[in-house]
């Protein structure tokens, strides 16, 4: 998929990558263009999927969110109906920002983030054990943040001339 990108696309990509709020001039700017093929790439770029959606980053510290926690799930059903539901069922609930279904020992990772270690507490006790009977929960809470990147770094190999 990313064979058909170009070196415009790309660095499009990534400037709005770094600051999604650039608007089409101030790119067509940076990459020496005008706005109106700039604005068609873009449009593309969404179109196909390559963007996805466009949005604010808050400080979870900052909206009563300070607890962060790296909950390991392996389910006692590991039929495709069991995986299914209870992915299915975990994914409605706001305080799971993450949810990745995994190889290797543990069936789901998911990232938590609430108030403090009683308001997960409650969220294990009245959403997670009731979704379905688990096997095994091992939780992981975050001391402190040393990096988190949202951008994807893209390379500019293997791309069409722009």
């Amino acid at each position: 998929m990313i064979s058909t990108l170009d070196e415009t696309d790309i660095r499009i990509l990534q400037l709005l990558q770094e600051n999604a709020r650039l608007t089409n001039k101030e790119i067509a700017d940076k990459l020496y263009k005008t706005a109106t093929p700039i604005f068609r790439r873009i449009k593309r770029l969404e179109d196909e999927g390559y963007i996805k959606n466009y949005v604010a980053i808050l400080d979870h510290t900052k909206i009563d969110r300070s607890l962060m926690a790296f909950t390991l799930v392996q389910l006692k059903d590991h039929s495709k109906e069991g995986l299914n539901h209870f992915e299915q069922e975990i994914i409605q609930h706001p305080e799971v920002l993450d949810c990745y279904h995994m190889s290797g020992v543990y069936d789901f990772i998911l990232r938590i983030a609430v108030k403090d270690l009683e308001a997960y507490h409650s969220f294990l006790m009245n959403k997670l054990f009731t979704i379905m009977s688990l096997g095994t929960i091992q939780s992981s809470f975050v001391m402190k943040e040393s990096k988190h990147e949202t951008a994807f770094p893209i390379s500019m190999g293997k791309t069409k001339k722009g």
